[in-house]
C-alpha cells in the first residue's frame, strides 16, 4: 500500500503539486487514494491525506473509518493529524518524517495525545528513504527552475516532472 502511496506522490509531481500521496485501505483493499491538490483546487486544505480520508468516508458511507489504515508518504501536519483522529482510522503508516510541520511524532504528537478520545496506532519510516528522496528532488528541481527563470532563461528543463 505504501508503494501505491508513492505512486500517488509521483502523480502529484507530474502535475506540479508537492509530491505527497495517500491511500486508505480496509482489509487489504484500497478504499480511496489521493495526492496533494492544493494548487489545482486553490484550496489550502487539499492535502493528500485529508482528501483520501474524505473520499474513503464517501466510499464507505460513513465518516467513521474503523478498520481502515491510512498510508501516506509524509508525516501528516496538524490539520491532517486532526482529521486522522476524527476519522477514527485504526492505523497510520507514513514514510518520511517532517521536522518542520509533522504533527504525529516529529514536531507535535497530536495523533497520540492521550487527552483525545481516539489514538491510531502509528508506524513511521516505511519506505522513508524513497518518500524523502521524492520530496528532496522535487524541491531541488523547483529551486533550479526558479534560478533559471530569475536569470531570464527560457529553458524548459525545469518544468515540474517527477521521476519515472
Amino acid at each position: 500500500m505504501m508503494e501505491r502511496a508513492v505512486d500517488m506522490a509521483r502523480a502529484a509531481w507530474d502535475i506540479g503539486e508537492v509530491p505527497v500521496g495517500a491511500v486508505v485501505a480496509r482489509a487489504g483493499r484500497v478504499v480511496a487514494q489521493a495526492y496533494n491538490l492544493r494548487e489545482t483546487f486553490c484550496d489550502p486544505t487539499a492535502h493528500a491525506e485529508r482528501l483520501a480520508l474524505a473520499w474513503a468516508g464517501r466510499a464507505l458511507g460513513s465518516w467513521r473509518l474503523d478498520g481502515c489504515v491510512l498510508y501516506v508518504t509524509l508525516e501528516p501536519c496538524a490539520m491532517c493529524a486532526g482529521a486522522i483522529v476524527l476519522s477514527r482510522v485504526d492505523r497510520l503508516v507514513y514514510g518520511a518524517t517532517d521536522p518542520k510541520a509533522g504533527a504525529c511524532e516529529s514536531l507535535y504528537r497530536l495523533a497520540s495525545d492521550p487527552r483525545l478520545n481516539h489514538r491510531p496506532e502509528i508506524t513511521a519510516g516505511v519506505l522513508a528513504a524513497e518518500c524523502g528522496e521524492i520530496l528532496t528532488e522535487f524541491f531541488q528541481e523547483r529551486r533550479r527552475f526558479r534560478k533559471l527563470s530569475a536569470a531570464g532563461s527560457t529553458d524548459a528543463a525545469g518544468t515540474a516532472r517527477g521521476p519515472t
